[in-house]
């Protein structure tokens, strides 16, 4: 993929990539698959080797591929056991708007067609504090625990009125700071700190503002990330999702996101919530521009953030969905990563990452079956129930909005394993029952209900959650 010639109307630099980063290392396949198994620590050039399964040849090698899968099996098992842990939990992302760009993403629509003389007809929404509080204190009789919210750039999104105040009194606000007032808008989303009170009401855990919205939260200003997470954890935020990560390498952010923050920003910002006292995740978004070593480079740097701050409770590797994005639309890349590629970032994940005990398979990103698969490639959870989930689905994924507890025990039992329920910071578990119907029982309001009715529930081909 390093390789690839670019379209001249692509919007990312004419002619090929040249990557200084390059799949090529000096270690052999063989001494990094023994490192792995002594548990000995790894280094690049080991990930390299492992994810490549040996750069003396192209391709990939099926037999060294298992090889991998089962080092990765067996560190798992040891590690965490053979539970496969999830949570209940509601997807409430705030707004689609936002201006930044991403090539990868298909989720966000313009700003401008939020404006009150737009006229233009869009798929976007934006929630007001209220909505979302609605949204949230719903899921929560249901028995949901974690409320996640990830939303995008929205140029009347501040943190406060003082901000506002700041953002409006640069002399050209849309282009030096990406801000318009919320007058502007059909919709106002209120200040991040309203969104964060609405959504942390009742006993819920809030599950939000990643580093790019904890840059967002406080553009304009000289207002420190760490300031800034102290006050959305005051007002009411429990910990942050370590997305907008993609790859922590700045030659490939440049191609596929050149309007986001370095990897040096989200490496400060991750830092700085972890000072402010909130539990983090971290994960990688994989199977664009990218190649191994990119992918190496990127585990090198969360498992140096863990290092630093002990604060990351899983890493999530998530696979690039192609079919609806500018990146595929104007054909930089021709689709995303191979079922290999997927299993061997697993795997290599958990060999890699001695410091974080949880490796999470998406059954958004790679449906039900090679989500089970990937649980004997060296993951142990099984994402959450979600709600409502927005982003995978606006980028062409298909792998459905709604997991219920029934289909997790029937699920992870299938595959021999043993179905918990957790909470976000994986320090509540309660392992399901064997018989009985399932429900959650470890949110403020759960009893062990189902989470949706037959009549609402998606699975029975009724009404969607989204309804």
């Amino acid at each position: 993929m390093d390789t690839f010639e670019a379209p001249a109307d692509t919007g990312v630099p004419r002619g090929r990539f040249g990557f200084d980063h390059q799949p090529v290392t000096d270690q052999s396949f063989e001494n990094a698959l023994a490192k792995a198994r002594s548990r000995e620590r790894l280094d690049v050039d080991d990930a390299v080797e492992l994810l490549t399964t040996g750069t003396d040849d192209d391709g990939i090698d099926h037999a060294r591929k298992e090889l991998v899968l089962e080092a990765a099996d067996r560190r798992r098992a040891e590690v965490v056991g053979d539970e496969v842990t999830f949570v209940a939990n509601l997807n409430n992302n705030v707004t689609t708007a936002c201006n930044t760009g991403c090539l990868f993403c298909n989720f966000k629509d313009t700003a401008a067609n939020f404006e009150t003389d737009s006229g233009v007809e869009h798929a976007g929404f934006t929630k007001t504090p209220a909505e979302s509080r609605a949204a949230v204190r719903d899921a929560l009789e249901r028995g949901v625990y974690e409320v996640t919210s990830v939303s995008g750039l929205h140029p009347a999104f501040a943190l406060d009125a003082d901000h506002h105040e700041a953002l409006a009194a640069h002399d050209d606000p849309a282009s030096e700071v990406n801000y318009k007032p919320p007058e502007r808008y059909d919709t106002d989303p209120g200040t991040y700190l309203e969104q964060m009170r609405a959504m942390s009401v009742d006993g819920a855990h809030l599950h939000s503002i990643t580093p790019e919205e904890a840059y967002h939260a406080k553009r304009g200003t000289d207002r420190s990330y760490r300031e800034t997470y102290r006050r959305l954890r005051d007002a009411g935020l429990d910990s942050v999702p370590g997305t907008a990560a993609e790859i922590l390498v700045d030659e490939v952010r440049d191609v596929i996101c050149p309007g986001k923050i370095g990897t040096g920003g989200w490496l400060d910002a991750m830092e700085a919530a972890a000072a402010a006292g909130l539990p983090t995740t971290a994960t990688v978004m994989y199977g664009h521009v990218e190649n191994e070593a990119h992918r190496a480079r990127h585990l090198q740097r969360v498992r140096d953030l863990q290092d630093r701050t002990g604060a990351i409770t899983e890493f999530v590797p998530l696979t690039f969905i192609h079919r609806t994005t500018p990146l595929y639309e104007r054909g930089v890349v021709d689709g995303g990563a191979t079922t290999t590629e997927d299993e061997l970032m697993i795997a290599v994940s958990r060999l890699f990452l001695d410091n974080v005990d949880h490796i999470q398979s998406s059954w958004v990103k790679y449906g039900d079956e090679q989500g089970l698969k990937m649980l004997s490639c060296g993951a142990d959870d099984f994402m959450g129930t979600i709600l409502s989930e927005e982003i995978t689905r606006r980028a062409g994924g298909d792998h459905g909005q709604f997991r219920s507890f029934e289909e997790y025990a029937r699920m992870i039992r299938a595959v021999g394993r043993t179905p918990v329920e957790r909470s976000t910071d994986y320090e509540q578990r309660r392992v399901l029952p064997d018989e009985g119907t399932h429900g959650p029982r470890l949110g403020p309001n759960a009893d062990g209900t189902p989470l949706l009715g037959p009549e609402r529930d998606p699975t029975s081909g009724a009404a969607s959650a989204d309804d």
